[in-house]
């Protein structure tokens, strides 16, 4: 069958300022939806992926109609569901009933039969959680011209009636998935990630396991009772995907668990590995400040590892548990400090606007950061996507907005009843000129300068330092 794999199209200020998009754009090679792509394909399917990211939405309507697919995937996120919704409308009338329209993402698994509702008859239906075994099933089904009632982790459209079909269960043997199929991608040099946050093109992303055991309340995971926690992949399999990526041609990998070091020994074995095939590539990973010591950061960085994000959240402690991150300021003023004695560049981002924070308690989160003294420090608003925690109990801690396009971390779509508005996005802007104007910082990073991308770099933070300084509301609520 002739499967269309779809990401809206978008731009950058749809997320960003336009004052300050430039240094903090970002496009991710989307591993849902091209491990998606690569199970479809291995079943023997015609599959094309599409990515809104990089063309206008009449020229992504035009090459999804030349396909002509029988079968449409879209994902979509919750500040890009407006989006999906047209893309899915645009389609419907391009294709009427002779294609099947399928919707998927953190959105859809979050609101779920909603999204049919909302929908209408645009989109035949959903997928609930993971997309790979249940898109091939969905498929088959259609093929037959059979009903998808029983397709585990779907609700579908039949006539008038919306259907729920029991979840799917999460895939537990990850080995058995095949590698994302990064070959749909065509310039793998358009998908980098945010600036200063990569040293080699093209760069790669990879997951080494799924899910979390930790119980953040901002944090959205398809298991939301964490029933089974983390699945990892074998350190086998992710040394095999890593050999693959560099004989495709990728000079760096970014890897994108929630945190690398949830299990120490693996993440040891892991560095390990890497070194001793002296495999050539750069990475940069995300740990959890209380899952890391010295010796682990070490094998990191003698690894090839040249860069560390910590989730710092908060400079108060009293905020931390808040939002259940079980952590101290004190193991991230270590793991801070023993990321940067082995080498590593540090990012570390904060949150304002959590629920019982104040305005005073913003200003000493951005003391805090100057404190550590990252590399990187990014503040944004806490935003409780549908299916967090947070928005399911939005009562006991504050308001929230009701446009979806507000839903990123860049305005702030919650607020706190301890705090205003324009103190959450007061604050973001006193951190990012605090942070980022300080002498012994600037004169840091100038000394740091060794290439002309890192020269483009510096000048696109100059750029966004400037706007800072000269726009008083840069940071607005609605994009």
């Amino acid at each position: 069958m002739r499967c269309a794999l779809v990401i809206p199209s978008w731009a950058p200020e749809d997320i960003f300022s336009s004052k300050t998009a430039s240094s903090q754009i970002n496009y991710w090679q989307p591993l849902g939806t091209l491990y998606v792509a690569a199970v479809l394909q291995h079943a023997g399917h015609n599959v094309r992926f599409l990515n809104g990211a990089f063309t206008t939405h009449e020229e992504l309507l035009t090459e999804i109609k030349r396909f002509s697919p029988e079968f449409i995937g879209i994902y979509s996120t919750t500040f890009g569901w407006d989006k999906a919704k047209k893309t899915a409308g645009d389609l419907r009338k391009i294709f009427g009933k002779h294609v099947f329209i399928c919707a998927g993402g953190p959105y859809p698994i979050a609101v779920q039969e909603h999204c049919l509702e909302d929908a209408g008859k645009d989109i035949d239906a959903i997928v609930t959680g993971e997309g790979e075994f249940t898109a091939i099933e969905i498929i088959e089904r259609i093929q037959a011209g059979k009903s998808l009632e029983g397709v585990l982790g779907v609700i579908f459209r039949d006539g008038e009636r919306i259907i729920k079909n029991p979840p799917r269960p999460l895939i537990s043997d990850l080995d058995s998935l095949p590698f994302p199929a990064r070959e749909f991608l065509g310039d793998a040099n358009l998908y980098i990630p945010p600036p200063a946050t990569y040293k080699r093109k093209p760069v790669a992303v990879l997951i080494t396991s799924r899910g979390c055991n930790r119980r953040c309340i901002y944090c959205f995971q398809i298991d939301k009772e964490r029933k089974t926690g983390i699945r990892y992949r074998s350190v086998k399999n992710v040394l095999k995907e890593i050999e693959h990526c560099i004989k495709q041609g990728y000079k760096e990998i970014k890897f994108i668990d929630d945190t690398l070091a949830a299990d120490y020994d693996r993440a040891m074995q892991i560095a390990g590995e890497i070194k001793s095939r002296r495999l050539d590539f750069t990475w940069f990973a995300s740990a959890c400040v209380n899952q890391v010591d010295k010796p682990l950061l070490k094998a990191f960085k003698d690894a090839g590892c040249w860069a560390i994000l910590f989730g710092a959240e908060s400079g108060v402690q009293k905020n931390l548990n808040t939002i259940r991150k079980g952590i101290t300021l004190e193991q991230t003023r270590n793991a801070v400090r023993w990321a940067k004695e082995v080498g590593l560049q540090v990012s570390t981002p904060f949150l304002f606007g959590i629920p019982g924070e104040t305005f005073e308690d913003g200003l000493k989160t951005i003391e805090f950061a100057i404190e550590i003294n990252p590399d990187i420090a990014n503040f944004h608003a806490i935003t409780p996507f549908p299916g967090t925690y947070l928005y399911d109990n939005l009562e006991k801690y504050g308001v929230i907005s009701t446009k979806l396009t507000d839903f990123t971390y860049q305005g702030a779509a919650f607020i706190p009843y301890t705090m205003t508005r324009d103190e959450i996005l007061k604050l973001r802007q006193i951190a990012f000129k605090k942070f980022y104007s300080r002498p012994s910082f600037i004169i840091r990073k100038l000394f740091e300068l060794r290439s002309l991308h890192d020269l483009r770099i510096a000048a696109r933070s100059a750029k966004s330092l400037f706007w800072l300084w000269v726009k008083s509301k840069i940071f607005t609520y609605s994009s």
